[in-house]
């Protein structure tokens, strides 16, 4: 049972939603070019791109993609260490619906926390239950071959662009900023070249 307190925020943090989907609904049908989502941005926000969270795009919702883009079509999504607050099973939903609101050839650029990387320091930070903030929310742990995988099986072509293999070797495919900006990458997180080595694997998913 919610307290007196969480009732009153509820009632007062409603109007807020309302008033950033009205808004976010406002800049998407003004929106004459591609259209560029962050999808769970918190306070990202990158030029030419809109962000959403939540509260104004359930990624689980067919019908919140319906209200919010309705008849426009995304040109690209970007999800930066989103997905792996989700099941496998729910991120397929998700994948889904990104798929139907999307342009034929649009992309959904996803980062998330690499299993296959070979320090085991890092692992024990990104794995679900892990030390790391916010893993204590981490549902799973992909890897290039499991986030391939959901993505084919959403009607997307996997295409991975950093990523560790099997065998702990690090692979990087020269990718755009413009395109999606993933901060926790091997070009913009300086901790890559730290002793922990942090990266993420980060897969564009090209509808087909």
């Amino acid at each position: 049972m919610k307290s007196l307190k969480e009732v009153a925020k509820s009632i007062l943090l409603k109007p807020v939603h309302i008033f950033d989907v009205i808004q976010l609904k406002s800049r998407i049908r003004k929106t004459d070019g591609d259209l560029y989502i962050i999808i769970g941005a918190h306070n990202t926000n990158y030029e030419n791109w809109l962000p959403t969270n939540i509260e104004n795009l359930n990624l689980l919702d067919k019908a919140s993609f319906q209200n919010l883009f309705e008849e426009k079509k995304v040109s690209r999504f970007l999800a930066e260490h989103v997905f792996e607050h989700i099941s496998y099973e729910n991120a397929l939903i998700a994948l889904k619906n990104c798929n139907q609101y999307m342009k034929k050839g649009g992309t959904i650029r996803i980062a998330v926390p690499d299993g296959f990387h070979p320090n085991p320091d890092y692992i024990n930070m990104v794995k679900p239950g892990g030390i790391g903030e916010g893993a204590h929310d981490h549902k799973l742990l992909y890897d290039y071959k499991k986030l391939g995988k959901v993505l084919e099986d959403a009607g997307f072509k996997a295409v991975p662009l950093e990523y560790y293999d099997e065998q702990g070797q690090f692979h990087f495919t020269e990718w755009d900023s413009k395109d999606g900006h993933v901060h926790r990458s091997k070009r913009y997180d300086k901790r890559f070249n730290e002793p922990l080595g942090y990266s993420s694997l980060i897969v564009d998913g090209i509808k087909i």
